[in-house]
């Protein structure tokens, strides 16, 4: 079963990852017609309107009580204001910069979850986050060395802190089937979202852009329900340190994602540093620690050891 269920949790991270690193690119073509938290607001919605309906076909029971005020704290959490921030960081600096910075919600994830005695801070794990940030500081080298607005940076590091917080958080509420914690929470984070855009006097127009149709069609179903399925799937089995990692692998995608898709050029700087994020990957999430040994049983006094 641990096997079966370990399985499970590597085929979600890898979806996850790859999901997720094309969000990046959905974004940027979304952002150039639709004001950023009207954008953000289209996608939860519509993806808590899909995540009802598979809720309703697959008879998923819904969370009550104390489940329900637990998914919709994370919903606003992980999905509000994370995504507000986010979607804000994105109209002033490239989206590889923003992904390059996401690389720290595992070291953020795993510090807070040790903080509040989740977890227990293993070198491994510290050592994988080192060596991916490394990796993810090469790959968008260029990007790191222009001038950065600084309350856009703030906004991306706040992001950050609240998706890693949200991760933490999730382990300690009620369990919930993760279709239903993130139908919830997608559709309480929209709200909030909506609300958000209505204060800042957003433009609230429907796309006109085929492209920008096609990009928020991925990011609801794609960038959205699969991957964050996947994640809370990775979280339930693997824990909130070692799921943060899909964040780490999200800007190899992204930029080979751009390439393929705006016309981004692979450089020497991918070609170097994308081994560096799947080693400290393997270290940080994949790699299993090894079992305790046993301590040998000693006989009672006066009584000679058992022969094998």
């Amino acid at each position: 079963m641990d096997h079966r269920r370990d399985r499970v949790a590597t085929a979600a991270f890898a979806a996850g990852a790859v999901l997720a690193g094309a969000n990046a690119v959905g974004v940027r073509f979304c952002l150039r017609e639709l004001d950023p938290l009207w954008s953000a607001a289209l996608r939860f919605g519509a993806a808590a309107l899909v995540l009802a309906c598979v809720m309703a076909l697959l008879r998923i029971p819904r969370p009550r009580g104390r489940a329900l005020a637990g998914a919709a704290l994370y919903g606003l959490l992980n999905f509000g204001v994370t995504f507000a921030l986010l979607y804000h960081a994105l109209v002033h600096i490239h989206a590889g910069l923003v992904q390059t910075l996401l690389a720290l919600v595992p070291l953020a994830t795993l510090l807070l979850a040790v903080a509040q005695r989740q977890e227990r801070l293993r070198a491994t794990a510290a050592l994988g986050t080192l060596c991916a940030g490394a990796g993810v500081a090469v790959i968008s080298r260029a990007p790191l060395q222009g001038s950065v607005p600084p309350l856009a940076l703030l906004a991306t590091l706040g992001g950050v802190l609240s998706l890693a917080e949200a991760a933490v958080l999730v382990q300690r509420l009620p369990a919930v089937h993760p279709v239903a914690m993130n139908a919830v929470g997608m559709g309480t984070g929209a709200v909030a979202l909506f609300a958000g855009s209505a204060a800042a006097g957003d433009h609230w127009a429907a796309p006109e852009r085929p492209a920008t149709w096609w990009a928020l069609a991925y990011l609801v179903v794609a960038g959205s329900v699969l991957t964050f399925v996947c994640y809370l799937l990775v979280i339930q089995h693997w824990g909130a340190a070692r799921a943060a990692y899909t964040f780490v692998m999200a800007p190899v995608v992204a930029i080979l994602a751009s390439a393929r898709l705006d016309g981004e050029p692979l450089t020497p700087s991918l070609l170097l540093g994308t081994p560096i994020v799947l080693a400290g990957v393997y270290l940080g999430a994949l790699r299993r620690p090894r079992p305790a040994p046993e301590a040998p049983v000693r006989p009672p006094e006066g009584r000679p050891p058992r022969s094998a």
